[in-house]
């Protein structure tokens, strides 16, 4: 019979690609995971890796294997996260980073909320935009809006945020409204840098056409609130996640713009480190994480 922890691991390696990455990760040490990896060969009479001084490589069984044993990780996590219920209260602190915009909108809350529900946990939550390192920063768990590059990390799918591009009816009663992307090129568009990229380069689609335009402008900020601000006040253009305007699009406070064209759109996921259980006070404030978003749909 094959140990199910040498399929974690075998995967493990594959998605760090080191051997000593995966080591670190799964806290054990280098020697005996290549202990471990060297057993599940034997085990089932076949090489997977290729081992160089370098870098790793897979064999065709080792590819075959990967293929259907990369989910199991995920699988049985869930398997034991529908029985844990069943086990003692939970307790202890949970140290999350969340990103500044849905931690301003609704996670302080949700999270203050759970705090109330089990007296006996402590949330330290963080809110930042940049993707914190969850081993070396001792997080158990982070939520995070968009590509995770990252495939050591476990992501558990919350709600996809859809962006939009909005202004003041001030702004359109001085300057026009925008009826097609390179209208934009003659207006001041407001920078958002607190993502990793496309800040200036605003993406839509049309028509089942990917279409892209270098915006320029007068103001950028890393701060989702502050760029509302400006919004508002009627100095310019934004293009930003709809949660966090989608109080002022309902009250006429902003006005929706180029609305004939597919604004890009991120999913939100909750990431944790690799691990062979997940606690259930971590699998707990996920689900209760993922509720406050649902309740909350029409926002994103």
């Amino acid at each position: 019979m094959v140990d199910v922890n040498e399929l974690f691991l075998f995967v493990l390696v594959v998605e760090a690609g080191s051997f000593n990455k995966a080591a670190s990760i799964a806290g054990i040490s280098t020697p005996a995971l290549s202990k471990k990896i060297s057993k599940l060969e034997k085990e089932l009479s076949v090489q997977l890796l290729y081992r160089t001084t370098r870098k790793l490589s897979l064999s065709e069984a080792g590819e075959t294997l990967y293929k259907h044993a990369k989910n199991i990780n995920q699988q049985v996590n869930e398997a034991i996260g529908a029985v844990s219920n069943f086990s003692d209260k939970i307790s202890g602190e949970i140290k999350l980073s969340v990103p500044t915009i849905s931690g301003e909108l609704l996670l302080a809350e949700i999270v203050a909320e759970f705090c109330q529900q089990h007296p006996d946990i402590s949330v330290n939550i963080r809110l930042e935009n940049e993707f914190a390192d969850l081993v070396t920063e001792g997080l158990d768990l982070a939520i995070r809006t968009g590509n995770l590059e990252n495939s050591t990390l476990i992501a558990k799918p919350l709600i996809v945020s859809h962006w939009i591009v909005c202004c003041s009816p001030d702004y359109i009663e001085q300057h026009g409204m925008p009826k097609k992307i390179d209208a934009l090129l003659t207006h001041n568009c407001l920078a958002y840098t607190g993502q990793a990229k496309g800040s200036h380069d605003w993406r839509f689609e049309q028509n089942g056409q990917e279409q892209s335009i270098r915006i320029s402008g007068n103001f950028a900020t890393n701060n989702a609130q502050a760029l509302r601000k400006a919004a508002l006040a009627g100095y310019g253009i934004a293009y930003v996640p709809r949660c966090g305007v989608y109080e002022d699009l309902q009250n006429g406070k902003l006005i929706a713009l180029l609305t004939d064209y597919k604004p890009r759109s991120l999913g939100v996921y909750a990431v944790y480190s690799y691990t062979r259980h997940l606690p259930t006070k971590i699998r707990l404030l996920i689900e209760h994480i993922k509720q406050g978003y649902q309740n909350k749909a029409e926002y994103f």
